[in-house]
């Protein structure tokens, strides 16, 4: 195909990677929804469903309601009330569906656990919460009872792959028989693919697919798309479907390119991907709206059954929502906190050693709790900062010696043989320590001693917290869409 100087394709690309863009919007809105179960039609090879098989740090507060025992009672209820940010997800269902059995196979392995404690032998990574895993093969017109008022569907990248007919069933089948009360999706635009090429470029500029089914003479950006929608189809479509089954559409997008337009057009043609989230509009009008087009389908349960190719249990750590007694952690608190050689860390580094967030239970509030109780402690938020990054300061801190210095140095002589630093008629200088090797020198002012033998004075400590974020709504969710991309 013979290509005019100056009409090549242009450069475009996205950082991070398009694909993960929309994974960041779905795990985005899944994050901010607080979406337990999720299935995942069009899975592929899993790359969304084995994310969401990462275990969360830690597990959601413990209830306000549940009696007192000798492990939690001597957390303070602003502590168990206190509305930390969580970002993280706390699936207990994931399900994956795709017509493909060579890509299921990766499916498979991608979401199977890696032990069967709640500990992964070879990361040291601790699961808080047991989770379901289930991949499904076979076509997505196939019901599954399974599948119905399932909490969330997932499906990206996939409507456009689907010949005419197929297309007609999704809605009915997505949000009239299964009927989530949340459904994702994402699709090219096509709108953006004039980005691709200079204004007013002919057609053969554009390396791509022409259209397989003939009704248009678009270029596609893959060989089996059956389509690829304005912005304004798109919209129409989704709207369509939302109204006629009973659901809200709010429709955006993800993806910039990199580069800049020379032209300025960047506004005018959008994000490369669209997205669009349906939310179940809920009330019998709308219920009954539902079952009655579901009646109007035809023969609905003489499709092909599905075939369940593996059910995978993650369990959960033993220790899972059993702290230990507040004495016990607080001398394995004391224990940590004195080997430190500076004067402040963050609550990560001591969260992530296993040993402490076994003993808290997986629940953070209660290591928040026993640091509150140290006067030694001062726990202090960073602005625009994750729990994790609040800075403790230690108090009255020194540094707790060199213990590793304080081994023999072993120097070689004129003669070849090995002599210690004393046999040279001296001690060898450590740097930042005149007065030589020696042993280790504990602190000078040691604020954890009372600590150790129980006698520590609760209360009189800084607990410096600024007003915790708000909650995004929904609403927070759509403004956001392609202007922060969050990492899944």
């Amino acid at each position: 195909m013979f290509v005019e100087q100056g009409h090549d394709e242009l450069t475009v690309t996205f950082y991070p990677p398009l694909h993960l863009q929309r994974r960041a919007w779905v795990l985005d809105v899944l994050r901010r929804e607080r979406v337990h179960m999720v299935l995942d039609v069009g899975c592929g090879e899993g790359e969304l469903i084995s994310c969401l098989c990462n275990p969360a740090p830690w597990l959601p507060p413990p209830s306000l309601t549940v009696p007192d025992s000798l492990s939690t009672s001597g957390i303070p209820g602003d502590i168990l009330s206190l509305p930390l940010t969580d970002i993280n997800l706390h699936p207990a269902k994931v399900v994956g569906l795709d017509i493909s059995a060579a890509d299921l196979k990766y499916a498979v392995e991608s979401t199977a656990p890696e032990s069967s404690s709640g500990e992964d032998c070879w990361t040291g990574t601790l699961r808080w919460e047991p989770l379901e895993v289930k991949i499904w093969e076979g076509d997505l017109q196939s019901i599954n009872p399974e599948f119905v008022n399932v909490e969330c569907i997932v499906s990206t990248e996939v409507i456009e792959h689907l010949p005419e007919g197929v297309l007609q069933n999704f809605a009915p089948i997505m949000l009239g028989v299964y009927h989530p009360r949340l459904l994702l999706i994402t699709s090219p635009s096509y709108t953006f693919n004039a980005r691709f090429t200079r204004p007013n470029a002919p057609k053969e500029a554009r390396n791509g697919y022409p259209d397989p089914t003939g009704r248009t003479t678009r270029i596609f950006r893959h060989h089996d798309h059956k389509f690829e929608w304005t912005v304004q189809e798109f919209t129409e479509w989704c709207n369509q479907i939302a109204d006629e089954w009973g659901y809200e559409a709010q429709i955006g997008g993800v993806g910039k390119a990199r580069e800049n337009d020379e032209w300025g057009r960047d506004d005018e043609l959008g994000w490369a991907s669209q997205v669009a989230a349906f939310r179940r509009r809920e009330g019998d009008v709308y219920e009954d709206k539902r079952n009655k087009a579901v009646e109007r389908m035809s023969n609905p349960e003489a499709r092909t059954e599905l075939k369940l190719l593996a059910t995978h249990h993650h369990h959960a750590h033993e220790k899972a929502g059993q702290p230990a007694l507040l004495d016990e952690i607080r001398r394995l608190l004391a224990s940590e906190v004195k080997q430190s050689m500076h004067p402040s860390f963050r609550l990560g580094e001591l969260w992530y050693k296993a040993s402490i967030a076994k003993a808290c239970g997986g629940w953070l509030e209660v290591l928040l709790a026993v640091i509150r109780q140290e006067p030694a402690l001062h726990l202090r938020r960073m602005d625009s900062s994750t729990v994790l990054d609040w800075q403790i300061e230690l108090e009255d801190w020194s540094p707790p010696g060199v213990p590793f210095w304080g081994q023999e140095t072993q120097y070689e002589g004129q003669d070849g043989s090995s002599i210690s630093s004393d046999e040279q008629g001296g001690e060898a200088a450590v740097p930042g320590d005149a007065a030589g090797l020696g042993e280790a020198q504990p602190f000078g002012n040691d604020p954890w001693n009372n600590l150790l033998s129980h006698e520590a004075e609760v209360g009189n400590n800084a607990w410096v917290l600024a007003e915790v974020d708000e909650q995004c709504g929904w609403q927070d969710v759509v403004s956001s869409w392609g202007g922060q991309v969050v990492q899944g």
